[in-house]
């Protein structure tokens, strides 16, 4: 969906209007049109890659500079205690095109049905294999 059809792709080329907070040589940061909180901001790649899996590993040094700067100006210019930083890889990925998420959070503020239940393992075998599984795919390539 790059290009002319990926609404990132216009935001970030000046085709959309956006609420943009920050802009450097790789990425344009703008305001989340539905957030969850005042000074929800996404941190967009400029190039269109669909996910993070997608991106150079060169890259994402850059990327998640930009999450840093951006997640300490929420917090310090909206007086925000903290801030939530997510990634959504095509399942709840709204545009596909990459974006970071940084919400700025403050106790009580009500996120909680945000985050989805806990799952525990069923037990450690289940961990150990869970583990295992993982490693075998990371030695996989």
């Amino acid at each position: 969906m790059a290009g002319n059809d990926c609404v990132f792709c216009k935001i970030v080329a000046g085709q959309i209007d956006a609420y943009v907070v920050y802009e450097d040589d790789l990425t344009t940061v703008f305001l989340d049109n539905g957030p969850l909180f005042p000074g929800h901001s996404l941190v967009c790649p400029k190039v269109h890659y669909d996910t993070l899996m997608d991106v150079p590993a060169a890259k994402l040094e850059p990327l998640f500079a930009t999450t840093q700067l951006i997640a300490r100006a929420v917090e310090k210019g909206l007086a925000a205690e903290g801030s939530f930083i997510a990634v959504n890889n095509r399942v709840s990925q709204s545009v596909p095109h990459l974006h970071v998420h940084v919400i700025p959070r403050r106790r009580g503020d009500g996120l909680k049905g945000f985050f989805w239940p806990r799952r525990p393992y069923k037990n450690k075998e289940e961990m150990a294999e869970t583990r295992d599984r993982l490693r075998a795919a990371i030695a996989s390539g």
